[in-house]
């Protein structure tokens, strides 16, 4: 979250990726960052992903990359 809001700083596009496990923290940590738009741009795949086999990180790349581009391409709402 802190690179996130580095490059936010710089008007770098980026966004966040994480298992839904992490949806609490990081919106926890962007309020604390005073940045929780990035919380709420993020893209959160299914949890869990360590044991999950490459096939099944295919899978989740898959289904969450058209989300990701949206994220990396709409302009950041406004607060």
């Amino acid at each position: 979250m802190h690179d996130l809001a580095d490059y936010e700083a710089r008007g770098i596009a980026a966004v966040m990726v994480a298992s839904t496990e992490f949806v609490h923290a990081a919106h926890t940590q962007a309020e604390a960052l005073g940045l929780p738009e990035l919380a709420d741009r993020a893209v959160y795949v299914p949890h869990p992903i360590q044991d999950a086999s490459d096939e099944e990180m295919r899978a989740k790349a898959r289904a969450a990359v058209d989300a990701i581009v949206q994220a990396l391409t709409q302009p950041a709402a406004s607060p």
